[in-house]
């Protein structure tokens, strides 16, 4: 049993000292609590000799001004605002931590947060927005569903993973036509002409843009799309497992099918499987972003890498932009997608 502390004992310890505040500062140099705060926050008024006087305060005790009170004090929180349907899916964490990184990197802080329908949307930007929480937004799928139609006017907004509309200015994505082109033109070049599509969900600007590409290559190769061929998913792997049924039972099976994404692509890899179909003898398979566990299907996915770290880092820099007003005109930037050859896809 330890025994108890006497007196003396308890008086060897040193006592925790208390955060030094602006009054103990101002005492420090003689001068009103108001006088401090000027100095710190570089208004005039404050006579030479007076700011060195404080500053020798601020140095002698160690004293360090609290960055919140600060910034509310300018009309500033130094706080953005993330809104993605989930923070748990690997591109929209992946976007965000590229966001995240640049934000920090240029003195801002983010704040995430899930809005899984356009209701909670509406309550977080009530939340964020017009309770002055944040300075600017970035919203992620903007379009999934009516939450588009909560944006609020005359603030600092980007889009990121869609292309901007009439009311918003800003907005990074992968450039989707040119990938999902390019993904169509390598099935074509291994001497595929019976493609099948699943599509994400049509009402998204990528999902659309994606179609077109595949459109157009199929076009500029003289094959006419055939409406049989697509079924709309909705970027599940589960919805690519029932789209290649559907194929399947609209007959006769393709030789390739486009899965606008990798995690759709891996329920296509699986259903041809359980089908029996050889992988990828009698049918390839191609997706688009390049998830960590593409590599790992079975077989290893033919895919679009999409840098979605880069499109968190631009969009970053667009908001800030926004915010400090040194960017004014309506600007879309596009990230490029880069082929990455696996196993999954082999002649017709």
């Amino acid at each position: 049993m330890c025994p108890l502390l006497t007196e003396l004992d308890a008086g060897s310890f040193p006592m925790t000292r208390s955060r030094v505040t602006i009054r103990d500062v101002a005492a420090q140099a003689g001068v009103s609590h108001q006088t401090v705060s000027r100095v710190i926050n570089g208004r005039e008024f404050v006579t030479p000799e007076t700011t060195a006087r404080v500053h020798q305060a601020i140095a002698d005790l160690s004293y360090r001004p609290n960055a919140i009170a600060r910034s509310m004090a300018r009309g500033r929180t130094g706080l953005l605002g993330c809104i993605a349907p989930n923070l748990t899916d690997y591109t929209f964490a992946s976007i965000i931590d590229g966001a995240d990184a640049e934000m920090r990197r240029q003195g801002y802080f983010l704040l995430s947060a899930a809005a899984a329908n356009a209701d909670i949307f509406a309550a977080l930007i009530d939340q964020l927005v017009n309770g002055r929480r944040i300075e600017g937004l970035i919203v992620i799928n903007p379009y999934a569903d009516e939450r588009h139609t909560h944006l609020p006017a005359d603030f600092p907004i980007v889009f990121a993973g869609s292309r901007p509309r009439q009311e918003i200015a800003y907005s990074v994505a992968l450039d989707d036509v040119t990938a999902a082109r390019e993904a169509t033109q390598h099935l074509l070049d291994l001497g595929h002409r019976r493609l099948g599509h699943i599509t994400g969900p049509l009402a998204e600007d990528c999902a659309q843009d994606r179609r077109d590409g595949f459109h157009q290559a199929l076009q500029a190769a003289g094959i006419t799309p055939d409406p049989a061929l697509e079924v709309e998913g909705d970027w599940s792997a589960q919805s690519g497992y029932r789209g290649l049924t559907q194929l399947v039972e609209r007959g006769p099976l393709p030789t390739a099918v486009f899965a606008q994404n990798d995690q759709m692509a891996a329920g296509v890899l699986r259903q041809a499987r359980d089908l029996g179909l050889e992988l990828p003898g009698q049918l390839s398979v191609i997706g688009v972003d390049d998830i960590p566990m593409s590599a790992y299907f079975s077989p290893p996915l033919t895919t679009m890498r999409q840098d979605f770290q880069a499109i968190g880092q631009e969009a970053a820099r667009l908001l800030l932009g926004a915010i400090e007003k040194s960017d004014t005109a309506q600007q879309q930037l596009l990230i490029k997608a880069t082929p990455i050859w696996r196993r999954s896809t082999a002649p017709a």
